[in-house]
């Protein structure tokens, strides 16, 4: 039986992301401005020609896939990040919401940007905040960690951007807003889940010890048009 998570973007992009849906019933994609993540209802060639003719830009997208020996003509693949999918089954964190985790705004944008420039959670957009849930730590006037959620398929939502500035690791900032998304995402009836390079064993480790239980592994391809 295929799980809505075996296809992510398209569960998100059909379901509780649909609002930010461009495309068609073949291939759907985010605004490149929010996320550079594009789906295919099947993963055949056919479709693979569909995305093409669909997307209307030539800047490089990215798509999940499990599939080891992706053939993705006429897109030409020009990297490939191996990792894994990781679901939530630990207890809800009991701890009441700390005060220094704050709700991101507008007004933040810059400084997201500016953290995920020196502490890469992967890709972070002008508008990715739109894809909503994001809070910070600050320390003074200046963001030192951030979390919010990026794929929401209505039964799974995916915590995403965990990032803490290089100055202030090892304070626990990310497992504070972490925590404060399980929190969240629980009360909604919802599973949390997120993804995790498989290059990052720190990381791994980390997620299992919180209590994430690996569901698969995963591939993003990076493709350009030929």
């Amino acid at each position: 039986m295929i799980h809505s998570l075996d296809n992510p973007v398209w569960s998100a992009l059909t379901s509780g992301n649909q609002q930010f849906a461009l495309g068609n019933q073949q291939a759907k994609y985010y605004n490149p401005q929010i996320a550079p993540f594009v789906a295919l209802a099947n993963y055949t060639r056919a479709h693979f020609d569909v995305l093409w003719h669909t997307i209307p830009y030539d800047q490089p997208v990215a798509i999940f896939t499990n599939d080891q020996q992706l053939d993705p003509s006429p897109w030409v693949i020009v990297n490939r990040i191996d990792g894994f999918q990781m679901l939530f089954e630990g207890p809800t964190p009991k701890q009441e919401p700390r005060a220094e985790l704050v709700h991101l705004t507008e007004q933040d944008i810059p400084q997201m940007l500016a953290l995920t420039q020196l502490s890469p959670p992967g890709p972070f957009l002008p508008r990715t905040i739109d894809l909503g849930g994001y809070e910070g730590v600050f320390a003074g006037d200046n963001l030192i960690a951030m979390a919010g959620r990026r794929f929401d398929s209505g039964a799974h939502v995916e915590i995403s951007a965990v990032c803490t500035h290089p100055d202030h690791t090892g304070k626990g900032y990310a497992r504070w807003l972490i925590d404060s998304q399980i929190q969240q995402i629980r009360a909604e009836g919802k599973v949390p889940y997120l993804h995790v390079r498989a290059d990052n064993t720190r990381a791994h480790r980390i997620y299992q010890r919180m209590g994430f239980v690996t569901r698969s592994e995963v591939i993003i391809y990076i493709l350009k048009k030929g």
